[in-house]
């Protein structure tokens, strides 16, 4: 029987908080002058997702293998559905412009002559143009069902996107056409290991430039404690994301079996950096991941934003430019916290952020930039498109 790692090590979790939690009592500072103390509801909150987590990817199967296209017998009917619901917004789109600035969009690719016919029978059948200020306001229920046609487009182009690239680049599937096969040694292991490493990195850098990838790894930094609960406060909703796929690692000749063995190393390391019990430690500094360059990581200090990414190694960061050094008391969080301890409202706030921003776009391009671009510039955006 396959023993998930992750699963495995839940006593030692225990254990590991238990001991934190009497270190802190041992060592007490002022009530609210150290991040890394305990708080009952964020606790809870903290160890509510990561029993979540464990649950999602069965769940997530269940849901959405039905939907993928080539996979599930549902596919076609999402393809339809979503490309239905972009064809009706484009309708809207046109519309709406029409009735906003009293005339029809002046695509470059249509003759004067056919132009002048299209404007005229708009004008019959809407009306001519009427200066901005008494141009009549589209009816709010309109706005609304127009706003969801183009979150249900979006939606669902995510959605066959993830669906489909996670069923194309799945490890087994990839081992099975790879030539290599590097068996199950101990160099087997560590180019597993190391090869994990190497993908999370990107992975985890780019669920911080991507807002569609930071709505699922959001979630990791949504608590404004930084202890060893804060490990277990994981994304629920890592079925629906896209990532440089791990099943590279089989068609360089990694058996499935390491690969996810590889993953369960990969989560466990990670589990002892979330903690201000330890401080500085040396020269390990320089190669590994430690508590001090995590801590980094949680902070919403400007200087330590988007910082050390690693998780095992914190060499790629030095290697790709994004290594910072902890030398400011870090502030844990968001830029914007969610000031909420509601394990639902955790996991779905950027994704109702996200949804909203969609829907009041006036364009596609917009649309997938409140998808794609950095959280930043989806942020900085919002003002500016009207969205509160």
């Amino acid at each position: 029987m396959k023993i998930d790692l992750t699963v495995a090590a839940i006593p030692a979790f225990i254990g590991a908080m238990v001991a934190e939690h009497a270190w802190q009592r041992a060592h007490p500072v002022e009530p609210g002058t150290r991040a890394g103390d305990y708080q009952l509801a964020d606790t809870v909150a903290s160890l509510s997702m990561g029993l979540g987590s464990l649950a999602a990817p069965y769940v997530a199967r269940r849901l959405l293998d039905p939907v993928t296209p080539g996979v599930g017998r549902h596919g076609r009917t999402l393809l339809a559905v979503g490309a239905a619901a972009a064809v009706l917004t484009t309708v809207g789109d046109v519309v709406r412009r029409r009735v906003r600035d009293g005339s029809l969009p002046e695509p470059q690719t249509v003759p004067a002559a056919v132009r002048a016919v299209q404007d005229e029978l708009a004008d019959i059948r809407l009306g001519p143009a009427l200066p901005r200020e008494e141009r009549p306001a589209i009816a709010p229920v309109l706005r609304r069902t127009h706003g969801a046609l183009a979150v249900s487009a979006v939606a669902s182009t995510a959605l066959v996107t993830s669906t489909t690239w996670a069923a194309m680049t799945a490890g087994k599937r990839l081992f099975a056409r790879s030539p290599l096969d590097l068996g199950t040694g101990p160099w087997a292991a560590v180019a597993a290991v190391l090869g994990w490493d190497f993908i999370y990195y990107w992975n985890h850098r780019a669920s911080h430039e991507s807002r569609w990838l930071w709505a699922v790894h959001v979630v990791h930094h949504s608590s404004e404690r930084y202890n060893l609960s804060t490990a277990l406060r994981q994304p629920v909703a890592e079925g629906v994301t896209l990532t440089v796929p791990y099943g590279l690692l089989a068609l360089a000749g990694v058996r499935p079996a390491l690969i996810e063995q590889a993953r369960g190393i990969n989560l466990i390391y990670q589990f002892w950096i979330h903690t201000e019990a330890i401080q500085r430690l040396g020269w390990v500094e320089k190669v590994f991941n430690t508590p001090s360059h995590h801590r980094v990581h949680h902070g919403s200090n400007r200087d330590y934003l988007d910082r050390n990414h690693g998780s095992i190694l914190i060499l790629w960061d030095r290697l790709f430019g994004t290594f910072e050094e902890e030398d400011e008391p870090v502030v844990y969080g968001l830029t914007s916290n969610v000031d909420s301890y509601n394990p639902a409202r955790i996991a779905t706030h950027e994704w109702a952020d996200i949804a909203a921003d969609v829907a009041a776009a006036d364009d596609w391009h917009d649309r997938f930039s409140f998808l794609l671009r950095r959280p930043g510039w989806a942020y900085a955006r919002r003002p500016a498109a009207g969205v509160a």
